[in-house]
């Protein structure tokens, strides 16, 4: 099963913070905005485990 997420980035002064639209405890921050996406990506993948969502992912 997949799920499309929707995020949502802002500019702070050491670089860019994420959060995902649908889902507010996924938050994390990057020096520039590729490194936001990325670290919000993986966020977003240990969520899912922790809350066992997506039991497949395992």
């Amino acid at each position: 099963m997949s799920r499309t997420y929707t995020a949502r980035y802002d500019s702070i002064p050491s670089g860019y913070v994420g959060q995902l639209v649908e889902w507010p405890a996924v938050i994390t921050e990057g020096a520039t905005l590729e490194e936001c996406r990325l670290m919000l990506e993986d966020a977003t993948k240990e969520m899912i485990l922790a809350f066992d969502i997506f039991p497949s992912l395992k």
